[in-house]
């Protein structure tokens, strides 16, 4: 029955749980396990594996200058001798130490790993791991506080640097960008997707720096203001991040970035930053850097605003967001070279890396999307087939990908006066209901604007991607009740059984029991 309360089993306690080539056990409730994020740790090792061999390719190969002469800085920890062959990681907040050890019999070519976490019995947990796998020549266990860990590293520092903390990662950027080698790589994730989504924007700018706007494409905007605060700073350091991989999946956003040093390169990210604005009607795009490159060498401030303050196409204020990271998200090469790796490697969530790697190997490199949906309903109209507006698109002499981040996605480097062209085309076929609408609305103003383009809604033939024929796993299913992140400190192996004495079961029903408890005073006394 519906009304029924959840089935309650035995929490477990005393067990080993067994993900990758790695086994852990779990004997202490207060040491966290996410089976959820088995995903995440199948990206992380499938993307060190192509790292470690990059790696080792560059310390056999001869040293070059890869800057000039007046652009080398002599930065703290610099590497000035041959380092052993083999990587270094650091994993900064271990808990369960399973990560560490799944890198430890995974990733070939890992000369040694640092687990470590603040816990102490987090920290006992890693050592009964570490002892269980028999990995004890490579993962080093270790009790320290992160950041004062990864500050001490600046001189010896690490070839890749692994931040998964339960919420907001920015506390441990400083160092971390800091402790990495130069080319080194850094695997951030961030869990506080309501933050970084617009729900709370006051929050957002003192975590990361940057205000968000709510917005059909708000986990693409979460993404670039993570790699934003990444790179401001590393900017203070006279080094500069190039994004690799970044996937917004689940319910967090994954970046991988390689960190390297030099000013010249600093002054260049600087054009990479921007704002963007969003129209509080039609919810139209705009973006503005906030500095340009000159045709020679320097650089300019671009005139602002960008955009006129009401908007042309409905008339309606603008919201303004940022500052976002408006370079690329993805290094195209190497998500090239981890699709062609994938069949070498055993990972449990093999077919959605190999569905969601697709997608983003096919994305654009444009800021940000819009919603099909949306957009539909912004006109009060039908919405078209997929593969329709993507033609109309394709017909029109633009480019049109999908977001990785969304099923209903629409990515283009199409101006927003294509984008409604198409959509007045379409509603010509498909008329909307007019009566009830004023001649103000942001309906009746796009509807009734004149269109600049003759657009086509025949089938184009690269309208259907790669990815969508193969019936690739592209886009996530939550797969199991009481999916979600997690509670900070909380052991999780089951997640269909693991809701007993949890804080949804003790609540459930709790007024009509304070009812029935005043009930039964008042009777008592009545008796009395």
């Amino acid at each position: 029955m519906d009304n029924e309360p959840c089935t309650k089993k035995s929490r477990l306690k005393d067990c080993t749980v067994s993900e990758g080539k790695a086994e852990i056990l779990v004997t202490d409730n207060n040491v966290f396990y996410n089976p959820v994020q088995e995903f995440n740790r199948d990206l992380s090792i499938a993307v060190l594996t192509i790292f470690a061999k990059d790696r080792l390719k560059d310390k056999e190969a001869p040293q070059e200058n890869k800057f000039e002469k007046d652009d080398k800085v002599d930065a703290p920890g610099a590497m000035t001798e041959d380092c052993p062959k083999g990587i270094t990681i650091l994993e900064a907040l271990s808990a369960t130490g399973l990560r560490s050890i799944r890198y430890a019999k995974e990733v070939e070519g890992v000369r040694q790993i640092v687990a470590n976490d603040i816990s102490a019995k987090a920290v006992d947990s890693i050592k009964r791991n570490v002892s269980h796998n028999g990995v004890e020549s490579l993962v080093i266990p270790h009790h320290e506080d992160a950041t004062l860990l990864m500050y001490q590293r600046r001189r010896d520092r690490f070839d890749a640097v692994d931040l998964d903390p339960y919420g907001c990662a920015s506390a441990y950027l400083d160092g971390a960008v800091q402790c990495v080698v130069d080319g080194g790589v850094l695997l951030v994730t961030a869990t506080d997707m309501a933050v970084l989504v617009g729900n709370v924007p006051e929050t957002c700018y003192y975590k990361y720096g940057a205000i968000p706007v709510k917005s059909k494409s708000c986990h693409e905007i979460a993404l670039r203001i993570l790699l934003q605060c990444i790179a401001s700073y590393a900017g203070r350091y006279g080094r500069y991040i190039v994004p690799l991989l970044s996937v917004s999946v689940d319910f967090y956003v994954r970046v991988f970035v390689q960190v390297f040093t030099s000013h010249i390169k600093c002054k260049e990210n600087s054009s990479k930053i921007g704002m963007f604005y969003q129209c509080n009607g039609c919810e139209s795009i705009s973006l503005q850097p906030l500095v340009t490159r000159k045709a020679t060498k320097g650089y300019k401030l671009p005139c602002a605003p960008a955009t006129d303050q009401l908007c042309k196409h409905c008339h309606h204020r603008q919201h303004m967001g940022g500052p976002i990271w408006l370079g690329p998200l993805h290094d195209q090469g190497f998500v090239s070279r981890l699709l062609c790796n994938l069949n070498g490697m055993e990972l449990n969530t093999m077919k959605r890396l190999e569905g969601v790697l697709t997608v983003i190997h096919e994305e654009l490199d444009v800021p940000l999307y819009y919603n099909l949906d949306r957009l539909m309903s912004i006109v009060r109209c039908h919405v078209p087939p997929m593969m329709m507006f993507r033609s109309a698109l394709l017909n029109a002499g633009y480019k049109v990908s999908y977001s990785h981040a969304s099923k209903i996605s629409i990515k283009t480097d199409a101006p927003n006066d294509i984008i409604w062209d198409i959509v007045r085309t379409w509603e010509k076929k498909h008329p909307v209901k007019r009566e009830k609408l004023t001649e103000d609305s942001p309906t009746m103003r796009i509807l009734n604007a004149t269109s600049t383009t003759d657009i086509s809604l025949a089938l184009h033939p690269l309208a259907n991607p790669i990815s969508r024929q193969k019936h690739l796993s592209r886009f996530q299913q939550n797969p199991t009740v009481n999916w979600g992140p997690g509670v900070r400190s909380r052991t999780r192996v089951d997640l269909e059984n693991a809701a007993a004495n949890s804080k949804k079961v003790r609540n459930q029903n709790k007024h009509n029991k304070k009812k029935s408890a005043m009930v039964e005073q008042q009777i008592d006394r009545q008796e009395t």
